[in-house]
């Protein structure tokens, strides 16, 4: 089984979801799922995590992103991007560097966010975007968020260029929106590129293309190992007899880490075999295991 980590570079006009089932059928049609869903207009950074992989998506999906995005400020969109039709015009206001930049600080840091009608979060089974194309539309209760940093790259006429370092659930077509609000008019995404992401931001991304043509040789893509993203929870090796009792589902007794903690579980030969939960008595239980097959592909910590 090929396990590990993919970094597409998701082009813009497919959804998350028909890049990942191109991937698949590249693939051999191996299991696999992706991180973060980006808006077909988005392109950039998406994890793809295959076979035993799958079992740290949740870790990933708890990263930081960073999006460069354009917004054409004067005109509100349906779906907040450009791929819906105008809903409200307002005049631009002259803007000057430092008043833009004044209010991208007042911006950062926690704040709550209403995620948009156009999204895939679920209301009652039914995704929130079937609604919307229905012209329904129901309440969302905001969520919070924090953007790390908000950086203004360019300023042209009623054009912003964008940079944010933001948490898991900011949703960039609604920031847009909010910016354009204290800045006294209305707007909408226009381009958005997911630059990573955390803590892959020094990693390289393949392309549908570059897979394909590996493929057409016979190789397969350079994948990430499953414990790559974990780096920052403890690693632990394991005696042979711990690990044996480790993947049988028992718990086994180590020092106590002094707090309740989430930990690399890997065997005396380095191999990863999941994730562990070690407890302030210093017993330490299996969390998520991944399979010998998989296993044996892995790298140490």
């Amino acid at each position: 089984m090929h396990s590990g980590i993919l970094l597409l570079d998701k082009p813009c006009g497919l959804s998350s979801n028909a890049a990942l089932q191109r991937v698949r059928t590249l693939l051999e049609r191996v299991k696999a799922g992706h991180v973060g869903s980006l808006d077909p207009l988005a392109t950039g950074m998406l994890p793809i995590c295959l076979g035993e992989a799958t079992k740290v998506a949740g870790d990933i999906s708890a990263a930081r992103k960073r999006y460069r995005f354009s917004v054409q400020l004067g005109s509100r969109t349906a779906t907040g991007d450009a791929e819906g039709p105008v809903m409200q015009s307002a005049p631009v206001p002259p803007l000057a560097r430092t008043g833009v930049e004044a209010v991208l600080r007042q911006m950062q840091g926690r704040r709550e966010q209403v995620p948009p009608m156009y999204s895939a979060l679920k209301r009652e089974g039914q995704p929130l975007y079937r609604l919307a194309r229905a012209g329904v539309t129901v309440e969302r209760g905001a969520r919070p968020i924090e953007l790390s940093e908000l950086a203004l790259l360019t300023l042209s006429g009623t054009s912003l260029e964008l940079e944010a370092l933001c948490s898991k659930g900011t949703y960039v077509r609604v920031l847009a929106e909010d910016i354009a609000a204290l800045l006294g008019t209305v707007g909408h995404v226009t381009a958005l590129r997911r630059l990573y992401v955390e803590p892959f931001e020094h990693e390289p991304m393949q392309t549908l293309e570059s897979i394909a043509a590996l493929r057409a040789r016979g190789e397969w893509p350079r994948l990430l190992s499953p414990d790559s993203p974990l780096a920052s929870l403890p690693a632990v090796r394991l005696a042979p007899g711990e690990a044996r009792r480790v993947l049988n589902g028992q718990a086994v007794m180590m020092p106590p880490p002094g707090a309740a903690t989430r930990v690399r579980l890997y065997d005396e030969d380095g191999s990863f075999l999941g994730i562990g939960q070690a407890d302030t008595s210093g017993a330490l239980r299996p969390r998520r295991l991944l399979n010998t097959a998989a296993r044996s592909a892995t790298e140490g910590p």
